[in-house]
């Protein structure tokens, strides 16, 4: 049974359409990775699997409950039930400038009570060694790299244990020789059978570790299959066309 299930889903942004019909389903342990053109609509799409964007119609299920079907939502107790399962790691950090970064990782799970102050800082050093950031638990995110601060987000997402990891452009904000870093956290979480979507504009990433991608251009999905058939022979013209441009 599918873990996500999206039908149909649209979105507009006044009278500029941002998502015409977006169907897919993602199954559990599967690596998703979504590629396509800027404002092809992939961010929104994806923010809109954890109500960052209020869609205007279709449907979005997550591990067999209704987040909105056919345009309506769940009620509020419902939604944040379904969306505390998803973790959202960002292009742009959200790290709080003020607090150091176990303070960030541990500020969700404490305002939410989910653990005892002991059990929190043991996960917290944890994770942050599982990102390689053992040393940096009580620097403050300015003294940290762009990779770090990405690598610093993605641990604080999994400190809420959830089930699906949502990334949406991850290496976008860093510059090149950063980007591997935070690229191998990500394939070792695949390699740990997490879930995962993957908006990218790495390629060569997408082409290692999807299970399956998702080329959006115009709001649509173009064409979906594996890695292998889409990468070496993709059907549509479209796909054919964006993926000479950056390959």
């Amino acid at each position: 049974m599918a873990i996500i299930e999206v039908s149909n889903l649209q979105k507009s942004f006044g009278a500029l359409a941002v998502l015409k019909g977006v169907s897919f389903e993602v199954n559990p342990t599967e690596v998703v990775a979504v590629i396509g053109p800027s404002g092809s609509g992939k961010s929104t799409m994806l923010r809109s699997l954890v109500h960052l964007e209020q869609v205007n119609g279709g449907s979005i299920r997550v591990q067999d409950e209704d987040l909105v079907r056919d345009g309506v939502y769940s009620d509020g107790l419902k939604l944040r039930r379904i969306t505390s399962t998803m973790g959202m790691v960002f292009q742009h950090f959200n790290l709080f400038p003020h607090l150091t970064v176990v303070e960030n990782l541990e500020l969700a799970p404490r305002m939410l009570k989910s653990a005892g102050r002991a059990e929190l800082r043991g996960k917290s050093e944890e994770l942050l060694r599982k990102v390689g950031l053992a040393d940096k638990a009580d620097v403050y995110p300015s003294k940290l790299s762009g990779g770090q601060k990405q690598r610093v987000a993605i641990a604080r997402a999994l400190m809420m244990s959830p089930d699906i990891l949502l990334f949406d452009e991850p290496t976008s904000a860093l510059d090149p020789e950063l980007t591997g870093e935070v690229l191998e956290v990500i394939k070792q979480l695949a390699y740990e059978h997490m879930t995962m979507i993957v908006v990218t504009h790495e390629m060569g990433f997408a082409r290692e570790v999807a299970n399956r991608i998702l080329f959006m251009d115009g709001g649509e999905i173009i064409e979906s299959g594996s890695a292998e058939q889409l990468f070496t022979n993709p059907t549509c013209e479209r796909t054919r066309t964006f993926l000479s441009r950056v390959l």
